[in-house]
């Protein structure tokens, strides 16, 4: 005798750019339901990017889901692509293989690579297991490093690939799948 609302589940990806809040609503900014022509007042983001940061980022209204990308116990990879002023040691790189001290605590180790090295900066892909505020660029900083750019390129298995910056698609049932159940 009760009336049951049902909800599509949606679950799309977005690519990020620089200057606009990962967030649902701001008065003075742009956010990133801004930038999707999909008017859903249910959605929302899946974890954050920081304002500066551009990338990969997840978006639904499913809280499971979320859950499952965002909480540490279930060791969702985040691969970025840092550009970082200068060059960068092999010693440098060994410690964020290692694990550094930030905000009081130490990172997990993190699989990092030089991908190159052109005009005075550095472009080193490094993947990370946590999702604390401000990770990366924090993780750089605690080796003397300046990240000048930062996007993330992965989330799992599920890859940005060439989705135009400030655009979005729906995610297939075998992205949203393999988040679920990895």
């Amino acid at each position: 005798g009760r009336m049951i609302s049902y909800v599509t589940k949606e679950y799309y990806m977005l690519n990020k750019p620089s200057g606009v809040l990962t967030a649902t609503m701001d008065k003075n900014a742009k956010t990133v339901l801004d930038l999707m022509d999909v008017k859903r007042k249910d959605l929302f983001p899946v974890g954050r990017l920081d304002y500066e940061t551009e990338g990969l980022l997840l978006l639904t209204n499913d809280g499971d889901f979320t859950y499952k990308v965002t909480h540490p116990k279930f060791h969702t990879d985040k691969t970025y692509i840092a550009t970082i002023k200068g060059g960068i040691t092999i010693s440098g790189i060994n410690k964020l293989r290692n694990g550094v001290y930030i905000d009081d605590f130490k990172t997990s180790p993190a699989e990092a690579e030089i991908l190159d090295a052109v005009d005075g900066h550095t472009y080193i892909k490094i993947t990370i297991h946590e999702g604390k505020n401000r990770q990366v660029r924090k993780m750089f900083a605690a080796i003397g490093c300046t990240v000048v750019g930062l996007q993330r390129i992965k989330i799992g298995n599920v890859e940005l690939g060439n989705l135009p910056l400030g655009r979005w698609r729906h995610l297939t049932s075998h992205e949203v799948n393999y988040l679920m159940n990895s």
